[in-house]
């Protein structure tokens, strides 16, 4: 089967197994053979961030894992649209509609309009998305963007009579859609289940049920961020920018739609139920989400004062963390758990992926320079096959990871003439990483081509001349000194008939 890579600009020739990708469906509960509603389309969806602050950490693993999801189904040759929204209005601080408003008391506390705050944010999230090297989704909308769609989202379910509209404020009627479809179908849980879960309503509600959202919300005089609407003055709720803008630009119903665990139960919940009561259809085919974040165990939160953003962790300023640590190896780390399993955060576990990220890229340069000999010792078919077997059990990276370290033995022992491959299962060896590494896990080499780099380049260079020099002249001392003192700071020194190499 022929697929076609947009990363390289190339065709590859893949040889698949007989197993299909699987996707574990939260709607389900269960893996699920994935099929596309229009091959080889696939329409992708994830929510974004609220630009209000700083995107989390949390946000950052949802991110980056989708990225390498929409990695693999594009190696696989899947047309991907990619939709991934920017929530710069109408998130209360509240789920259920309370509270103010994030952008205006962001805006007020820093004496700024909210479009400033807004730009302010994204532009540090699309940064943070840089360092991480995720690419860009193929369309990025934004709720202050798509006001018209939700207004008439609002106005379709307002005449198919799943909502209600008192002074100004129209609210979707969740018992009353609850009748014709299951309401918490996403979370297994059953209206009663839920409605046991929220407080009684107070005497100044006015929404008619517990459990009933906000479409759009009745403007005060004072907001900042208000648009006409039938209803008058107002701004739409959270939830109803996700189901505009993913109809809008993926269809009523469509493959995939991502996020984080934390919004399966209310802003999932309420997508779904926006969604059908309009179009009449299950919006979305395949449910995907992100686990949580721990550090040392503990969920990180801002109240167990435990939780640091991704510039702390790049920069090692937060009293957590040892040291500071570049985004490729925070991005290995992240790949080394599945994204539906909880993500630990310790400064051992980031050391021990900070050293095997660079014992991966160092693999990745020394098999540009193996040797190819008349026989192989290694299977490179099975490797390969074990990788996308891996990937195509519920995008099941730390595997791949697993296996692309058996890549790196072998590259390593070829290097060290303990074992031998053929010129063409080299040519295997070394597609098999490139696209691994590079394509679906998304890793690149940090500040290659720099000028630091070629400056510790030719430290070692004249360091190991010394050592050879020293070696030659029988001070042995000297020579085992370099070599032990290079490896109290983390340089490896390899020693063989040709040559000598050094490594992180």
């Amino acid at each position: 089967m022929i697929f076609y890579n947009a990363q390289k600009k190339r065709t590859l020739f893949i040889v698949m197994t007989e197993q299909k990708l699987v996707i574990y469906n939260t709607l389900t509960r269960q893996k699920e053979d994935f099929k596309p509603i229009n091959p080889p389309f696939v329409g992708l969806y994830v929510c974004g961030p609220t630009v209000y602050s700083d995107v989390h950490l949390g946000n950052a693993r949802t991110f980056v894992s989708f990225d390498m999801i929409y990695r693999y189904l594009v190696h696989l040759g899947y047309k991907v649209r990619y939709v991934r929204n920017i929530t710069d209005a109408g998130h209360l601080e509240g789920d259920r509609d309370e509270g103010d408003d994030k952008f205006a008391k962001k805006a007020k506390l820093e004496q700024l309009e909210p479009m400033e705050i807004v730009q302010k944010y994204t532009n540090g999230f699309h940064e943070v998305m840089r360092e991480m090297n995720t690419l860009p989704p193929s369309i990025e909308p934004t709720a202050t963007g798509h006001i018209c769609e939700q207004i008439e989202m609002v106005k379709k379910i307002l005449a198919k009579g799943y909502a209600y509209e008192i002074n100004g404020t129209v609210y979707f009627d969740v018992e009353k859609y609850n009748k014709e479809f299951p309401y918490g179908q996403l979370t297994n849980r059953k209206l009663e289940e839920l409605l046991e879960g929220t407080r009684e309503l107070s005497g100044q509600d006015e929404k008619k049920g517990r459990l009933d959202f906000a479409l759009w919300i009745k403007a005060k005089p004072e907001t900042l961020m208000q648009w006409p609407s039938p209803w008058g003055p107002g701004f739409p709720g959270w939830h109803i920018e996700c189901s505009a803008m993913s109809s809008k630009y993926l269809g009523d119903t469509f493959d995939i739609h991502g996020g984080g665990m934390d919004l399966q139960a209310t802003h999932h919940t309420n997508e779904i139920a926006q969604s059908q009561a309009c179009n009449h259809t299950a919006p979305v085919n395949y449910w995907m989400h992100t686990n949580m974040l721990t550090v040392n165990g503990v969920r990180m939160s801002k109240t167990a004062g435990n939780g640091f953003l991704p510039g702390e962790l790049f920069t090692g300023n937060h009293p957590l963390l040892d040291k500071g640590y570049a985004p490729m190896a925070v991005r290995f780390f992240m790949m080394q758990t599945h994204y539906g399993s909880t993500l630990d955060f310790s400064n051992e576990a980031l050391q021990a992926s900070e050293k095997g990220y660079a014992k991966l890229m160092n693999a990745m340069k020394t098999v540009d320079s193996l040797k190819a000999s008349a026989t192989s010792t290694s299977n490179i078919k099975e490797l390969q096959q074990n990788c996308y077997d891996a990937m195509n059990d519920d995008f099941n990276a730390p595997i791949v990871v697993a296996n692309l370290f058996e890549g790196v033995r072998i590259i390593n022992s070829v290097n060290d003439g303990k074992e031998t491959i053929t010129a063409d299962d080299l040519a295997l060896l070394k597609t098999t990483m490139q696209d691994f590494v590079y394509d679906v896990l998304g890793l690149k080499s940090e500040n290659s081509n720099t000028a630091n780099d070629k400056a510790l380049q030719g430290v070692m260079e004249m360091i190991l001349s010394i050592r050879k020099d020293a070696k030659q002249n029988k001070d042995f001392a000297t020579s085992d000194k370099i070599r032990k003192e290079l490896e109290a700071i983390g340089i490896q020194i390899k020693d063989s008939k040709e040559k000598t190499e050094w490594s992180f």
